[in-house]
């Protein structure tokens, strides 16, 4: 058996990031959590569905992770794979070798759906069987994961992703690039956002829709206020750290600051409206009538503070430009 001894996954509600996280601090690059989702611009942006699908913070496509993520210093590699795909068997198999190449020589993994549910895990070892992997409700480690039973569940995805160290960019260009994405990506284009998803402020308004005309999930809805939350309190301290790295656009980053506070502060209080608990039904859908109306008014404040964020990312990107 091959490992990694100090490679961890990072608890955050953005799986994703979380083993991103885990694999930065493994390699010692010294990104902050702040700067990680800020510089890839995911600390702002949303994708939801009118019904609160718990999958929304994971159905869409997140190559700005990869792109961005070069700015921060770090690169990726790897494979992803449907199994209606005719390679499928072909992508899991190079996959596994990917992995295990990668570890030999002490580049950290992480993959989607590799322990009992569907979420990113990172990867810390192999062994003839297949993987060893940590993340939520196996921190400590949990394997090994047959390598050819990965892509085997109904969502039918292989994605599996080594992170080695690069060079990063000027704090001026990480900041400017992944402000243009956030702005492009909060008009919802198809070529990242999937059919009956919706970003940017068209997505609070199918948010709120949905929890008005009682079709959101409960579970669904608690979720994914946890996750756009942690987003939101991570651009806050991203644009603390911003204006701390780049002079001369104090007035800018401290009005920014502001909006996303007032944003932050809500999600949270949306959170403590429908708390996510863990893994439930998430079919059964809202029906109390003071929770709804509350949570309106909730992601109505939000759509309006982000609605003036949005204003002053745009400025500030002019500025940078």
């Amino acid at each position: 058996m091959k490992k990694l001894e100090d490679l961890s996954f990072i608890p955050h509600w953005v799986s994703h990031l979380g083993c991103i996280d885990g694999c930065l601090r493994y390699l010692g690059l010294g990104v902050s959590t702040p700067w990680l989702y800020g510089g890839t611009g995911h600390a702002f942006i949303i994708n939801i569905s009118k019904d609160s699908c718990p999958s929304g913070p994971t159905a869409w496509k997140t190559e700005m992770l990869f792109s961005l993520g070069k700015n921060l210093g770090y690169s990726m590699d790897g494979f992803f794979a449907h199994k209606s795909m005719p390679d499928f068997d072909e992508k899991r198999k190079l996959s596994w070798n990917h992995v295990k190449e990668s570890i030999d020589v002490g580049y950290p993994c992480y993959g989607w759906q590799i322990g009992n549910i569907a979420d990113f895990y990172t990867i810390y070892g192999y062994d003839d069987i297949g993987y060893y992997y940590k993340g939520y409700s196996q921190e400590e480690g949990a394997g090994p994961k047959p390598w050819d039973e990965i892509g085997e569940s109904e969502i039918g995805v292989i994605e599996m992703h080594s992170v080695r160290p690069g060079t990063p960019s000027t704090d001026r260009e990480t900041v400017k690039e992944a402000l243009e994405f956030v702005l492009k990506h909060s008009e919802g284009p198809d070529k990242w956002i999937f059919p009956n998803y919706r970003s940017g402020l068209q997505g609070y308004t199918i948010w709120i829709d949905g929890i008005k005309e009682g079709v959101a999930s409960v579970a669904g809805l608690g979720y994914n206020a946890a996750v756009w939350g942690e987003c939101r309190r991570y651009a806050v301290e991203f644009l603390i750290e911003a204006k701390e790295r780049l002079r001369g656009l104090d007035q800018e980053f401290d009005v920014a600051t502001e909006y996303y506070s007032i944003v932050s502060d809500t999600m949270e209080k949306l959170a403590k409206i429908y708390p996510f608990s863990g893994p439930t039904d998430f079919s059964v859908t809202v029906s109390d009538r003071e929770k709804r109306e509350r949570a309106v008014e909730c992601l109505e404040v939000v759509r309006e503070n982000e609605e003036l964020g949005l204003e002053l990312l745009q400025e500030i990107v002019k500025k940078l430009s």
